[in-house]
C-alpha cells in the first residue's frame, strides 16, 4: 500500500489532476463561516482551467446549496457544478422509475431540519403525511439535533414506522453534522438506528457509489476521467472510502470532522502515527494525499522547477 503524501496545500498536487471533487461542510466552510484560505484556493484552481464539483451529502437540492455557498462568500464563477443527494433524491422521487424509487409510493413522511420541506418542494406526485403509520415511505433529510434526541424523539417513530414495515430514504447519509465548532449526530445516525430496529433503508450520497458514479458521468462529457481526477474531502467514512471505491485519488483535510484525532500532532511522524490509526478503523483505506487545510500552499512557480522527490 503506498504511502499517503504530505503536502502544504492544494498547489502540491494541482497539475496533477484537470478535476477537482470536492465536499463542502468541513472542507470549505463548518456552516457558518468559510475555511481560512479557501476562496483564494478556488481561485487558484479555475484559473489554470481546473474542474470543480463541489460533491455534498446535503439533503437540499442543488440551488439551495448554490445560495448558501453565496451567502458565506463562494460563488459560483468559484466552481462548476454542484451535486448533493438532495438533488439526486428529488430527481429520483419526481420520476419513481428506476433503482430504489421505483414505485417507492406517494405518501411520505419527512424528517428534516428545521421543517425544511425543499427536498419535495414542487413535486406534485409526493403527498406529506403527519403521521409515520399513514406513509409509504420515510424520507429522512436532516436531523434536528441536538434540540430532539434520538432516544426520546427519533426511536419512537422509527418503531412505529418498523411496525408498518415502511421503506426508508436517506438522503443525507453523515452519521455526524458540524454545526458551527461543534458536532452532533446528523440524519445518517437516524438512518442506521432505523436499520438496527429491523428496517430497510435506501442511502442516497457518500460513500455510496451512485453519486460517486454521477460525478463520473457529467466529468466525462467534460472528457476527464477517473484517473484524471482527485477527491478533496474531510471524512474517511464518505470522502476517502466513497472515492476510493470508484478508483479516484482522495486528499483528506486534517481540520475537518477528524480534527481531533490529529490535534497536539506537532511532527510528521505523530501525524503518521494518527493516520495509520484512522486508516486501520476504515477498512485500510488510505488517503493519496494529506493537507492541513483546503489553502493553496506554495506558489506554483516556486516549486516548478524542483524534481519531485520519489
Amino acid at each position: 500500500m503506498s504511502k499517503t503524501k504530505f503536502c502544504q496545500g492544494i498547489s502540491d498536487i494541482s497539475d496533477s489532476y484537470n478535476a477537482f471533487i470536492i465536499d463542502q461542510w468541513g472542507v470549505l466552510h463548518n456552516g457558518e463561516k468559510v475555511y481560512d484560505g479557501v476562496l483564494d484556493c478556488l481561485k487558484e484552481l479555475k484559473q489554470r482551467k481546473k474542474y470543480i464539483i463541489i460533491l455534498s451529502n446535503s439533503g437540499k437540492r442543488a440551488d439551495d446549496n448554490k445560495e448558501r455557498m453565496k451567502k458565506l462568500g463562494i460563488g459560483p464563477t468559484m466552481y462548476d457544478e454542484i451535486i448533493t443527494s438532495g438533488e439526486m433524491t428529488w430527481q429520483g422521487l419526481k420520476n419513481q422509475d428506476e433503482g430504489v424509487f421505483k414505485n417507492l409510493g406517494e405518501r411520505c413522511f419527512l424528517m428534516s431540519r428545521g421543517g425544511d420541506t425543499s427536498i419535495i418542494d414542487g413535486l406534485d406526485n409526493i403527498e406529506l403525511v403527519d403521521q409515520v403509520e399513514d406513509a409509504d415511505f420515510l424520507l429522512i433529510s436532516g436531523s434536528e439535533a441536538p434540540e430532539k434526541t434520538l432516544v426520546d424523539y427519533y426511536e419512537p417513530l422509527l418503531k412505529k414506522a418498523i411496525r408498518k414495515q415502511i421503506k426508508a430514504v436517506c438522503a443525507n447519509p453523515d452519521s455526524r453534522i458540524l454545526i458551527g465548532n461543534n458536532h452532533t449526530f446528523g440524519p445518517g445516525m437516524i438512518a442506521r438506528r432505523y436499520q438496527d430496529f429491523g428496517g430497510v433503508v435506501h442511502y442516497i450520497g457518500k460513500p455510496h457509489k451512485p453519486i460517486f458514479q454521477h460525478c463520473i458521468q457529467r466529468l466525462q462529457k467534460q472528457d476527464i476521467y477517473p484517473g484524471q481526477t482527485v477527491m478533496v474531502g474531510d471524512t474517511m467514512a464518505h470522502d476517502i472510502i466513497g472515492a476510493a471505491g470508484v478508483e479516484i485519488d482522495t486528499c483528506m483535510v486534517k481540520n475537518g470532522i477528524h480534527y481531533g484525532s490529529f490535534k497536539g500532532c506537532s511532527t510528521p511522524y505523530e501525524v503518521d502515527r494518527a493516520l495509520n490509526i484512522l486508516v486501520l478503523q476504515y477498512h485500510n483505506i488510505r488517503p493519496t494525499y494529506l493537507v492541513d487545510k483546503m489553502k493553496w500552499g506554495k506558489a506554483l512557480p516556486d516549486r516548478k522547477h524542483k524534481k519531485r522527490a520519489g
